[in-house]
C-alpha cells in the first residue's frame, strides 16, 4: 500500500503571501466609500461653530447639540481646510457622542 504525502518547500522557499496572511482568514473586500468609515460609527451633518486649539473645532449638529471634533488624518494629508461656517460631515463614536471626527467638508 502506497501512501502519498503533501511535499513542503524548504523554509526559506515559502511563497510570500502565505506568510503574511493568518490562517482561516479570507480577504475583505470593501468599497471605496466604507473604508474611511470606522465600524459603528455613526454619520451625522454639522456646521463648525468655532475653530479651537490644536486642530480641533466646536461643531453644531443639525439637532442642535455641539460636540468636540478633530479633523481626520486624511484630511489633514490633502490639506483640506476647514474655516468656521462650513458644513461638515462628523463621524461620532457610539461611546462617546459629545466627542467626534470631521471626515468630509461640503463644497
Amino acid at each position: 500500500m502506497q501512501f502519498l504525502l503533501p511535499c513542503r518547500a524548504p523554509a526559506g522557499e515559502q511563497d510570500q503571501h502565505d506568510k503574511h496572511q493568518p490562517p482561516n482568514s479570507e480577504p475583505t473586500s470593501r468599497n471605496a466609500e466604507d473604508m474611511g468609515k470606522k465600524d459603528g460609527a455613526i454619520e451625522v451633518e454639522g456646521r463648525v461653530v468655532e475653530p479651537l486649539p490644536n486642530a480641533m473645532f466646536r461643531v453644531e449638529l443639525e439637532n442642535g447639540h455641539k460636540v468636540l471634533a478633530h479633523i481626520s488624518g486624511k484630511m489633514r494629508q490633502h490639506y483640506i481646510r476647514i474655516l468656521p461656517e462650513d458644513r461638515v460631515v462628523v463621524e461620532l463614536s457610539p461611546y462617546d457622542l459629545s466627542r467626534g471626527r470631521i471626515v468630509y467638508r461640503y463644497k
